[in-house]
């Protein structure tokens, strides 16, 4: 029975060691994470140079807003090289469509109606559709100079005097060259029509 009490001892010493090895072990690693944590893991502590950096550059845009805010309420401004330059608003930006343009090779001459006079134009139109529009009336350009030639021939000279006039005459080239783009089956894109020479002989 002696024996038997010697022998459980040692087992019960040899496990107690196990168990404090184990604990230990876990204990260190914990600790080493904690440390490591703190160490490497944690926020970085701010660079002073960085700090002064930022305090500089702060004061530069400070003193640049006041800068322009001068330049502003004076509309001159001493440069550099010390001559006085004059003060530029910036274009503010603004979400617009892209205008694409085309414009009919070579004049239109037709006579106008119940009068012995020319008139000698140059067309062009616009669109903020695709540009595809623009290449739809490159395409059927025949078909559209006939249009504004037949339509300019049935105004008269009191029909097209004037800014009025001319703006009545665009208008119905606009009309007439969305409906020829109509019955040739393609899209009627065209948005305005202007006129870059218009000389009445």
């Amino acid at each position: 029975m002696a024996d038997e009490v010697e022998e459980e001892e040692p087992k019960k010493s040899g496990l107690v060691k196990i168990i404090i090895f184990v604990v230990a072990g876990i204990l260190l690693i914990v600790v080493g994470l904690g440390i490591g944590y703190f160490m490497f893991g944690g926020e970085p502590e701010p660079d002073p140079s960085a700090e002064v950096n930022q305090i500089i550059e702060g004061k530069n845009s400070k003193a640049k807003e006041t800068e322009e805010q001068k330049e502003n309420e004076e509309g001159e401004v001493e440069g550099e090289d010390g001559l006085i330059k004059k003060n530029v608003k910036s274009i503010p930006e603004v979400d617009s469509y892209e205008t694409t343009y085309f414009e009919f090779p070579g004049d239109f001459t037709t006579n106008l109606k119940g009068s012995r006079k020319f008139l000698q134009l140059s067309v062009g139109v616009s669109t903020q559709y695709d540009e595809k529009v623009m290449e739809v009336v490159d395409s059927h350009q025949l078909a559209l100079r006939s249009e504004i030639l037949s339509t300019v021939s049935d105004f008269s000279e009191e029909d097209i005097s004037g800014s009025d006039g001319k703006k009545k005459l665009s208008d119905r080239l606009l009309v007439v060259l969305n409906a020829k783009l109509e019955t040739l089956k393609e899209f009627p894109g065209i948005e305005d029509v202007y006129f870059t020479a218009f000389i009445l002989q």
